[in-house]
């Protein structure tokens, strides 16, 4: 089945807008998290987690109160695997030794429910902060080596355009989920699992631009007497089903996952979630948009003149 086949829509005449209006949203997500901060989970700020096994039935909410009853702080607390069984995550790892106090408030006040222990689990900031850095350095390696390989499979201002759209999908995309987990929609720390679904969304987001630089590469040889910009709205219009069928695909099993999976795997498929609705739409309006505007602002091309041949490889 194609969607959208044959279509012949102007996406480049209009880029104008929708780089404004990426630029806004870009800046909108920065300010965003410098202003409210970042959440970083135990995988970067250091904690233990704790999970647990009820025999009969329990709700989170009572949990939370036997917790805070105790003194314990930055507590956290979601459904984990099969019934009754809960994550206990704590950020304040100073007051002893938060798994053997979360073992006696949950004794004392559940004294009719036995428990047991799945596992512990505890992080040093220093181990934290090694991790943070390591996620971070495994982001900028990843742009970096997509920049390489798009320079040297087409040329280094596609290459661009491709980073571009990267940078673009990875800050609106962060800046969206920190704002859906500061209104409590949903939960989702910067933790591991965030760095692994950004890395996800670096690559989906490559291999869709990947599939519009190509298609311009071969209708280059085809369509001769096209000016650049109507060949890469040729481009991008002849991979549009493509790129809708591929998208629909993943974004109606994530949503599923956002849905059902719960909590701890919500945040990593809303994250990956986001981030590909970006991809999608940064592939077919930032990349090559930036491609022509770097094209004729700092190589001084005429995009619009059909005599002039724009080396894509």
């Amino acid at each position: 089945m194609q969607f959208f086949h044959g279509t012949n829509l102007d996406f480049l005449g209009v880029r104008k807008y929708f780089f404004m209006m990426s630029l806004f949203l870009t800046v909108a997500s920065l300010a965003y998290v410098a202003i409210s901060g970042i959440d970083f989970g135990i995988d970067f700020s250091g904690g233990t987690e704790v999970a647990v096994k009820f025999n009969t039935n329990v709700h989170t909410d009572q949990i939370r109160t036997s917790i805070t009853k105790s003194g314990i702080t930055g507590e956290e607390i979601k459904s984990y695997g099969e019934a009754n069984q809960f994550l206990i995550r704590l950020k304040d790892s100073k007051t002893g030794k938060p798994s053997e106090q979360i073992t006696n408030a949950l004794r004392n006040d559940f004294p009719g429910n036995q428990f047991v222990i799945l596992k512990t689990e505890t992080i040093g900031p220093k181990i934290g902060k090694e991790l943070f850095n390591m996620g971070i350095l495994a982001v900028i390696l990843a742009v970096i080596a997509m920049l390489i390989y798009i320079a040297f499979r087409f040329e280094f201002t596609f290459g661009l355009g491709a980073i571009v759209a990267l940078v673009h999908d990875v800050i609106i995309s962060f800046g969206i989920v920190m704002l859906f987990h500061h209104l409590g929609i949903i939960s989702n720390e910067f933790n591991q699992n965030m760095i692994a679904a950004m890395l996800t969304v670096v690559g989906y987001s490559v291999n869709d631009t990947v599939i519009v630089f190509d298609r311009i590469r071969e209708n280059q040889e085809k369509h001769k007497g096209l000016h650049f910009i109507k060949l890469a709205n040729l481009s991008i219009n002849e991979t549009l089903s493509r790129t809708i069928n591929t998208v629909l695909t993943v974004v109606l099993v994530l949503i599923t996952m956002v849905l059902l999976a719960g909590p701890v795997l919500q945040g990593f498929a809303f994250t990956m979630l986001v981030g590909i609705v970006f991809g999608t739409y940064s592939s077919v309006y930032i990349a090559t948009a930036f491609v022509v505007f770097y094209m004729k602002t700092v190589k001084k091309i005429d995009v619009e003149d059909p005599k002039v041949v724009v080396v894509v490889s």
